[in-house]
């Protein structure tokens, strides 16, 4: 016997695994870049969040072909368990790092500020009052009216209350 018709049902499985997975990820890219046209988002945001769903679909492309390839279901838990448990020991003391990529993706999707919007930061001992220059992964970029640059923590974003000024309240040189 041949390793083709011994594996038949597998090969064809992962052929299915492969189309449905690349579909996916068209799909879902193609949803991503209409939702940031229409919230006029930036290239570069809408590719970073793109980055972070294909990362995620392949993932679960991983752990498919492992179930299609008969891996016993304890050993693939035993296995990303493991790998999840080293990872974390690894990065206890980068926890801010995860939390700030998660923020920045919830920011990309149900925030109403954009780039180019004066906002309020309503910080009780560092009130900040800027307009936003940049949205990245980790951080955003501000330009105070004194032309000060401030990077500030996507994930702090998510625990202060944020006001968007309205461009008529601005001054006209607010940001020159």
């Amino acid at each position: 016997m041949s390793f083709f018709t011994d594996y038949a049902k597998e090969i064809f499985a992962t052929g299915i695994l492969i189309a449905v997975t690349i579909f996916t990820r068209v799909i879902v890219t193609q949803i991503v870049r209409k939702y940031a046209r229409k919230e006029h988002y930036l290239e570069h945001r809408t590719i970073l969040i793109i980055k972070y769903i294909h990362l995620f679909t392949n993932i679960l492309f991983i752990i498919g072909l492992f179930i299609v390839w008969g891996v016993k279901t304890d050993d693939i838990f035993l296995t990303v368990s493991s790998i999840a448990t080293v990872i974390g020991v690894a990065m206890f003391a980068q926890w801010s790092i995860l939390s700030n990529v998660t923020s920045g993706v919830i920011l990309f999707f149900s925030f109403p500020f954009k780039i180019g919007d004066s906002i309020k930061i309503h910080d009780k001992d560092f009130p900040i009052e800027a307009e936003i220059e940049d949205i990245n992964a980790f951080h955003v970029s501000l330009k105070t009216k004194e032309g000060e640059k401030i990077i500030y923590p996507n994930s702090l974003l998510l625990q202060k209350g944020i006001s968007i000024i309205p461009a008529h309240f601005e001054e006209k040189e607010f940001f020159d």
